[in-house]
């Protein structure tokens, strides 16, 4: 008679043990593949913001650019501002770039909610679907890496859904976060899927085909 209830608990205790795997492959790697994907963005972002950018202003608009990038290196918060004025009074990419620098420094001031709302509004603002979905993108990854509870894995996957259609320029980041979110959520047989289907991809990023082998591998093992 004691032996369904024996079952049970070993059963929930094996349940406890796979959850307690993926929580520490999600701490692993979990930042540093927002680190890799914020890096590439990053990028992205200024290469695109400066073939965008108004030639007939674009000395001006760049000395107040670089200006502001260099009172960020010690007083963020002013820098913060003058990219708020920038993103409110200036024109272009450089209007844009201002946009998602000030929501870098919300975030870095421990501000992640202003940070993710001012990533909301460049992805419902901006006339670029590049940069529209390249916020939605950021705005996912600072929700993950808030201090905040209550994280809807869920939500966050749907809102990345889009992102990693085939013809998105941002689907391999936005794919590699949805495995993590789901690994995070508890549903390895989703993230190994997603995984695996990066983990095969030619041409998917080679060091992400080669990280999404791996924790393919480990949850695997899990």
């Amino acid at each position: 008679m004691a032996e369904p209830e024996h079952d049970g608990l070993f059963r929930e205790i094996d349940e406890e043990l796979r959850q307690e795997h993926y929580a520490k492959l999600w701490k692993r790697y979990g930042k540093f593949i927002i680190a890799a994907a914020v890096a590439l963005v990053a990028v992205v972002a200024g290469y695109q913001g400066w073939r965008a950018y108004d030639i007939d202003t674009r000395e001006t608009a760049s000395a107040r650019f670089e200006a502001a990038l260099r009172v960020a290196a010690t007083d963020a918060e002013g820098a913060g501002l003058e990219f708020a004025a920038m993103a409110e009074d200036g024109s272009g990419g450089y209007a844009l770039m201002a946009r998602f620098q000030q929501a870098g420094l919300l975030a870095r001031s421990g501000d992640w909610a202003g940070a993710i709302a001012t990533y909301e509004r460049i992805a419902t603002d901006a006339d670029d679907p590049l940069f529209r979905d390249l916020a939605v993108l950021l705005g996912v990854i600072h929700e993950i890496n808030a201090p905040m509870a209550g994280l809807d894995a869920a939500a966050l996957e749907a809102r990345l859904a889009p992102l990693t259609e085939d013809e998105n320029p941002w689907r391999y980041s936005a794919r590699e976060l949805t495995a993590l979110l789901a690994l995070r959520d508890g549903d390895a047989d989703r993230a190994r899927t997603v995984f695996d289907g990066i983990a095969k991809d030619p041409l998917a990023p080679a060091a992400m085909r080669s990280r999404a082998a791996e924790l393919l591998s480990a949850t695997d093992s899990g």
